[in-house]
């Protein structure tokens, strides 16, 4: 017996109950800067630092005040995507599981591809934020594909009959 790695498929839903807003805020949050007062709190941090770390002024281990706002959003993408990404289908079969590496080999090599495009064309802070989107890509890109290939051949199979 091969051994299932994958989610219930209720955790789809609940990953797109997740996600859909979380990717409207985040729109918001990049777009115009939504930062709600309420979330200006201090939090711990590993690591602060006004620039890079590796300049001159950083503090370890410490608490710092920042809006909360990004994190949030972060933390929610990161999972509702990861609900959708890696949840079962509702008949998981090895078409499916065929399907569903093909995307994420695909998502992986178009997300590099832009990355490396991006380390050779993208400088200063506009990198930074090539970055930040780029840890979402890959698992958004994977969606896309997966759900893109699985209504294509469903809708193949539909005409076939």
């Amino acid at each position: 017996m091969k051994p299932n790695y994958l989610l219930s498929n209720q955790f789809k839903k609940i990953g797109w109950i997740i996600f859909v807003p979380s990717m409207i805020l985040g729109l918001l949050f990049v777009i115009f800067q939504f930062q709600p007062k309420f979330l200006d709190i201090k939090v711990f941090a590993i690591l602060d630092s006004s620039n890079a770390p590796w300049d001159s002024w950083v503090n370890f281990c410490t608490v710092t005040h920042t809006n909360a706002i990004d994190e949030i959003i972060g933390i929610l993408l990161i999972i509702s995507s990861f609900f959708i990404a890696f949840s079962k289908e509702k008949n998981e079969d090895e078409f499916i599981s065929k399907i569903r590496l093909e995307s994420l080999l695909w998502a992986t090599y178009v997300n590099y591809a832009i990355l490396i495009v991006s380390i050779l064309f993208v400088y200063g802070g506009s990198f930074f934020w090539v970055l930040v989107f780029n840890i979402f890509t890959i698992l958004l890109f994977f969606i896309i594909r997966f759900n893109w290939v699985i209504r294509k051949s469903k809708k193949i199979a539909k005409n076939e009959k």
